[in-house]
């Protein structure tokens, strides 16, 4: 089961009271049916204090019922919490969409936070980090701890706050100085309920499999030692868990085969690796360490497909014709020994020079990378004409120097170094949930449900007034023609924002519903079991259907839960570690001037993130150039009165950096742009859809051992598929 910040269950308190009266502490358990006017949802809490209540029977992405609550109506709710909320009868015409009052807190999310400790009145405090708490929390004798002023500490709270009354509670473990190298790290991860090292009986079950393997070749495997498999992998990869093969046939047939580590051979299921690796359910990759999913016993040795070393595997062969069409699969327990690891830019430069003796590599090898590069074009054409959709936007990578602190940015490039094993990757992962779907097997799908119908009508409405013309983009090609029509061009920011906004969110779950994105009817993730436990139950499925038995589906929509909330926690916490650290660098450097993409547009102003070094931030009416302003709520549009003073969705803007908030984490910006020499793409808008900062359309998740930080928004990526 999912566990909370402290990585246990939930603590069992539950609140019930009238609005009004002291809240006393909440406890878990499944909310109680809402009454006529009551709405249940979860909250979230907004800088201003007043929050809104995200109804657990919205549809996914859609915040258009979601229920605005006074400051002084949100009792002594934080962000996450379930409550329930008391609808107000009349309407509140100075903001549209309902309000309402909290009456019950029903489930907490969490009772541990961090925070920046300081001694007013000879008590001690702590303002908890965020926007989560109005009022800072009493924790009483400041010499507790020996805890110092400024100090970053874990709270547990045994009084939640409200805008009348202060919280109270007591320091947990002082995290050090804010600002020292290290903090930063140690503040998110508790903040997140990240787990630690793992216990001694974990270590030692990994050590015993690893005393139990020889680099023999069992009987029960398939030997490939002798075969051409190579690994293509970033150069700061740690383990690796994908190799490559491939062959040609008779009538010009490609034989394709995807090695991927046999780790369901290292962790027994039930055992204690496995029920860390469930409790864990993701490795998550922060910018300055990794927490693995796994024992690095496991990962970066057992389990790694390292170069001139014998090692299990759990390869899928697919046979496609001459054109890239999959003919058959099998699924099968090999063993292989790879014969050389690449990196991304040693293939980019193979590729750009077949010839180049800056790389070295056997004739074997070379024809090898040649294939690749022929099948994996192919393949990338045949999935382009289905319907696959592709977003260019920019990923910008952060980077850091050894004490943890940002030295700066650089866009990483989408090679076809890159594009080769992902197209690799996503036929293997696509042959094996058709494999398991065709037996009757129970297994865990990634899914990718449609777009809202009514969210396409709104973008087909914005792109039209953008001057493209457009059959409805109900029709998943007409989607991918709008996208191919604005790259390169100053719409291409405007355009591939709204159309990242328009998505869902991809999702583990039994159900055969097909992922839109990648215009698959059937889909899941088979290629990284060190990093995903999806992966792992999806190894194991094969295992069973090996020995002539189907996986059964019970338990399957509890486990896809499970694991699409770890990962969803381990993205939060990776996103909110490189905010921190890029504001931590800007700090020191006010008046900072940058270029900037507005990613969200609300009445009080523009969201922006810059796009040489991605911080994120508001630049408020206030800062705008003076004007009266009007917010089309419908189109999420600010428009002055005078000419050309209107912002959309994706206008570029050039502003510097007024102010940094650490405790609360929030950035403020100035304008500097000149309106008459504005760079392009800053335009006069129209409309435009969505008004939260855009989050990344689904599945990427950053990987393969790297300790550094990711900002990533393309709708393609080999991690996440």
């Amino acid at each position: 089961m999912p566990k909370d910040d402290q990585g246990r269950s939930a603590d069992g308190r539950r609140e019930r009271h009238p609005a009004g009266q002291t809240p006393s502490a909440a406890r878990a358990g499944s909310p109680p049916a809402a009454g006529r006017g009551d709405v249940i949802g979860v909250f979230r809490r907004a800088a201003g204090g007043y929050g809104f209540v995200h109804p657990l029977t919205a549809a996914a992405g859609s915040r258009e019922g979601d229920v605005h609550v006074a400051q002084s109506a949100c009792l002594d709710a934080v962000n996450g919490d379930t409550v329930r909320v008391r609808l107000s009868r009349g309407r509140d015409f100075r903001r549209p969409g309902p309000s309402g009052e909290i009456v019950e807190v029903i489930t907490r999310a969490k009772t541990r936070f961090v925070g920046s400790f300081f001694v007013a009145a000879n008590s001690g405090w702590v303002q908890i980090d965020g926007t989560s708490f109005p009022r800072p929390v009493s924790v009483g004798d400041p010499g507790a701890k020996s805890v110092r002023e400024d100090d970053k500490v874990v709270v547990e709270v045994v009084r939640f706050p409200t805008h009348l009354r202060d919280g109270e509670g007591v320091i947990i473990e002082v995290l050090g100085k804010a600002g020292e190298p290290g903090v930063d790290t140690r503040s998110i991860i508790h903040e997140f309920g990240l787990p630690g090292p793992f216990s001694d009986e974990v270590l030692d079950a990994a050590r015993a499999e690893a005393a139990l393997f020889t680099e023999q070749v069992p009987a029960d495997r398939r030997d490939l030692t002798a075969r051409t498999i190579i690994t293509i992998d970033p150069v700061d990869a740690r383990d690796f868990d994908d190799a490559i093969s491939l062959e040609r046939l008779e009538r010009d047939h490609w034989l394709l085969g995807v090695h991927i580590a046999d780790v369901a051979h290292f962790v027994p299921e039930g055992a204690p690796v496995d029920q860390e690796a469930l409790a864990r359910g993701t490795s998550v990759y922060l910018p300055d360490r990794v927490i693995p999913m796994l024992p690095e016993i496991v990962s970066n040795n057992l389990a790694s497909l390292q170069p001139g070393r014998v090692r299990y595997a759990r390869t899928c062969w697919i046979e496609f014709t001459a054109d890239g069409i999959p003919v058959h699969t099998d699924v099968e327990r090999t063993a292989i020994r790879s014969c050389r690891r690449f990196t991304y830019e040693e293939v980019d430069q193979f590729l750009a020079d077949p010839g180049t003796p800056e790389v070295e590599m056997t004739e074997e090898v070379r024809t090898l990378l040649g294939r690749m590069r022929d099948l994996s074009r192919i393949l990338r054409r045949r999935r382009k004409n289905r319907g696959a959709l592709e977003l260019d936007m920019p990923e910008v990578k952060v980077d850091l120097d050894r004490d943890g602190r940002v030295s700066g940015a650089h866009v990483v490039a989408n090679t076809e170094s890159h594009q080769i094993i992902e197209e690799f990757m996503l036929s293997a992962n696509e042959a094996v949930a058709e494999r398991l779907s065709a037996a009757g097997a129970g297994f865990l799908r990634r899914i990718h449900a449609p777009p809202d119908p009514r969210k396409l009508r709104q973008l087909t409405e914005f792109v039209s007034e953008l001057g493209f013309e457009v059959d409805t983009l109900e029709s998943r090609f007409e989607l991918q023609r709008l996208l191919g029509l604005t790259r390169g061009r100053p719409e291409e920011h405007a355009v591939h924002f709204a159309v990242l906004r328009s998505l869902a969110r991809a999702v583990y779950g039994p159900q055969p519903e097909g992922h839109y994105a990648l215009a698959s009817d059937c889909y899941c993730h088979f290629t990284s079991p060190i990093r995903r436990y999806p992966d792992l139950v999806v190894h194991r499925a094969l295992d069973q259907l090996a020995r002539g038995r189907r996986a059964p589906d019970d338990g399957l929509v509890d486990l896809g839960l499970h694991c699409s909330t770890l990962e969803r926690r381990a993205e939060a916490a990776e996103r909110e570690l490189v905010k921190l650290k890029l504001l931590l660098f800007l700090s020191s450097r006010i008046g900072t001037e940058m270029e900037a993409v507005v990613t969200g547009v609300e009445p009080f102003g523009l969201f922006l993130q810059g796009l040489e070094l991605p911080a994120e931030g508001l630049l408020t009416l206030a800062e705008l150039p003076a004007d009266t302003y009007r917010f089309e709520r419908g189109s999420h549009t600010l428009s002055g009165r005078r000419p050309g003073q209107s912002w959309r969705l994706g206008d570029r803007v050039r502003v510097a950096v007024k102010k940094v908030d650490l405790d609360r984490r929030a950035l403020e910006f100035r304008f500097v742009g000149d309106r008459g020499k504005a760079p392009p793409g800053l335009r006069a808008a129209r409309h435009v859809k969505g008004s939260r900062p855009a989050r990344k359309l689904h599945e990427k998740t950053p990987g393969k051992g790297k300790a550094k930080a990711k900002l990533k928004g393309k709708a393609k990526g080999r991690r996440g598929r």
